[in-house]
């Protein structure tokens, strides 16, 4: 199982390799739990994983852009060595993760924008009925940057934070309309992605919430330096365990994120990673090198909340 989890991970990683990833974990791991959170723009469903029968819930959240889907394959190498080491009953960095689990519920959605990473990686589906649109709004038949899904609307701006101000915005950042990034979307929560999702977290009130883009080797958790003190005080710790650097974000960064609906919304906490250093897409060759670097985080983020 090991080496075809590793073969696939280091592979190129699209939704098909998602799928599969995701099926031999659940298959190898009775207790991990696979469900789909909803279905994409294009009918793909968004697997969602579940370890542990605890009240207190925490979310681990990968690839909200397409060209940053080396971020849901993280969660997998994560999630396989989490699943491993509960059935051999080893402990890592100090915990005994069956204990942990016994009072705590881990989610995990690696890839939140299927298609977006799916034409990320293999372009736009030809025959499909998107193809002609998709090509306009990128302006080529190269898709490798890629961020939004397949409505052209980037996720990490659809959400109810900000959404607003962004919208004023949008013109002086040259958008005017769908295509491969920063388009925050016609409403909050327009996209079947986000607005499962959102539903889902407003339901559960989920302890704390993790998500994972690249890069920049920063962590940001919402208002920055104005964020509680215990939320800061946690992404600090975050940031010391990585190495990277506890950062504020600026620009277009600071409006419609995940991690800033969470706080000003739902008062969970919420932090971003940006995993690694270098241009997007990082390449999947990367992918030992980043779980080195947040590894630990990964591990301790359940005990933080």
């Amino acid at each position: 199982m090991q080496t075809e989890l590793k073969e696939i991970l280091g592979g190129r990683f699209n939704y098909a390799a998602l799928m599969q990833g995701v099926r031999i974990l659940s298959d190898c791991y009775p207790f991990l739990q696979f469900s789909y959170l909803t279905e994409s723009v294009m009918g793909k469903g968004i697997p969602m994983l579940r370890l542990g029968e605890g009240e207190k819930e925490l979310y681990y959240i990968g690839t909200h852009h397409g060209a940053e889907r080396i971020t849901g394959a993280l969660l997998l190498r994560f999630l396989q060595e989490f699943c491993e080491l509960v059935v051999r009953g080893y402990p890592v960095f100090g915990m005994n993760l069956a204990y942990i689990l016994k009072s705590r519920s881990l989610f995990f959605i690696p890839v939140l924008n299927v298609d977006g990473a799916d034409i990320a990686a293999n372009g736009a589906p030809r025959g499909s009925l998107l193809y002609a649109r998709l090509v306009k709004m990128n302006g080529s038949e190269d898709f490798t940057l890629w961020q939004a899904n397949a409505r052209g609307v980037d996720l990490n701006h659809n959400y109810d934070a900000g959404f607003a101000e962004y919208k004023r915005l949008e013109p002086s950042f040259g958008i005017t309309g769908g295509g491969p990034t920063r388009f925050s979307g016609e409403a909050p929560e327009s996209e079947p992605e986000t607005g499962a999702l959102c539903n889902y977290l407003r339901f559960n009130r989920p302890r704390a919430v993790l998500t994972l883009h690249t890069q920049g080797q920063e962590i940001y958790c919402s208002g920055g330096d104005k964020c509680p003190l215990r939320v800061k005080t946690a992404a600090q710790r975050l940031a010391k365990l990585t190495g990277y650097k506890f950062a504020v974000p600026d620009g277009a960064a600071a409006y419609g994120g995940l991690t800033d609906f969470c706080m000003q919304k739902l008062g969970i906490p919420a932090f971003t990673f940006e995993c690694g250093k270098g241009k997007n897409p990082l390449p999947q060759s990367d992918l030992p090198l980043l779980y080195a670097e947040i590894k630990e985080a990964l591990f301790t983020f359940p005990t933080m909340f």
